[in-house]
């Protein structure tokens, strides 16, 4: 696969913190790459210099093979980002929001309605072209903010939180757009303290912590490493402390936890798991409400690598 963003050796000290402490990886062209980590990870700091908005100590970021600074209007003019803060006009309506972002790249204005009218269909806003900003819904909003970030058809794509607090239906909305992004030729940056959206979106993952990489590959790859084969939930009211200890003692469990009712094992690798513990429930008598299996996630999976739930 072709490389389009090389980062090498990237370190950026605050003081004596390093934010960012020998970073190396690739973006492959084409690809949703998820960049995640907890709060205080380095995620930020690593895409303000990837976007050659802040200056690092050590390291070089390169684009196509060539170095990235801050005057690179080159490189830079083939880049969208799309912040969490949502950065429009309150004075221009919807279209107007977006010919003005498109503008300050395409200047031929036929090229640019094009453009416009593709970026308004692409986030499904076509009912909304002639309303202001303070009109519109949250979801709204951030479908708007995303378009006036991609109009001008960038070649690479930063999208940072892009769906925080929205609503359900312009979350599928904007995860469908940013899919169609990739499909036609895009490549995507993307971080989310959404783990489902990951698992849906991204064919590639970095899991940073303490400005290192901790892990990185496709969902399936990072999933073997937690070592869980199965995680079985049962809702049980009011389980007596003994038998939680007796559940740790079983065949090929590796980790127990009682919350809210609901008891949560998980295994390592073994054969029929999930028969052996409903023979084991009926043995010991312990009625339960449901139960039900799954593979692990790939919040398993960062949680037992970071020892932390991503939206912390």
């Amino acid at each position: 696969m072709k490389k389009i963003i090389e980062v090498k050796h990237l370190t950026k000290k605050y003081r004596k913190i390093k934010a960012i402490d020998n970073l190396s990886f690739y973006v492959f062209e084409n690809e949703i790459l998820g960049l995640l980590g907890p709060n205080g990870s380095g995620k930020t700091t690593t895409i303000n210099a990837m976007l050659s908005l802040l200056s690092y100590d050590k390291g070089n970021i390169c684009y196509l093979g060539k170095e990235i600074t801050p005057d690179s209007y080159d490189i830079k003019k083939e880049i969208g980002v799309v912040f969490q803060e949502i950065a429009v006009f309150d004075e221009l309506t919807v279209y107007e929001n977006i010919d003005y972002f498109c503008g300050l790249y395409i200047e031929d204005k036929k090229i640019r309605k094009k453009y416009v009218d593709d970026a308004i269909k692409l986030v499904k806003l076509e009912q909304f072209v002639n309303y202001k900003p303070k009109a519109l819904s949250g979801g709204l909003k951030r479908r708007l903010n995303i378009a006036c970030g991609i109009a001008h058809k960038p070649k690479i794509i930063f999208l940072d939180e892009p769906t925080v607090a929205v609503d359900p239906q312009s979350r599928n909305n904007i995860l469908e757009g940013i899919k169609k992004l990739r499909e036609n030729g895009a490549t995507i940056i993307y971080t989310t303290h959404y783990m489902e959206e990951v698992e849906k979106i991204c064919d590639r993952i970095i899991i940073l912590d303490k400005g290192k990489i901790i892990c990185q590959g496709t969902k399936e790859e990072l999933k073997q490493l937690t070592g869980i084969e199965e995680k079985v939930t049962i809702e049980i009211n009011n389980l007596d402390r003994n038998h939680i200890e007796k559940f740790k003692k079983l065949q090929n469990v590796k980790n127990v936890e009682y919350r809210f009712e609901n008891l949560e094992i998980t295994f390592i690798k073994g054969k029929n798991n999930f028969t052996k513990l409903i023979d084991y429930l009926k043995k010991e008598k312990i009625s339960y409400n449901k139960i039900y299996s799954e593979m692990p996630t790939l919040n398993d999976v960062f949680l037992e690598l970071t020892g932390k739930d991503l939206k912390d």
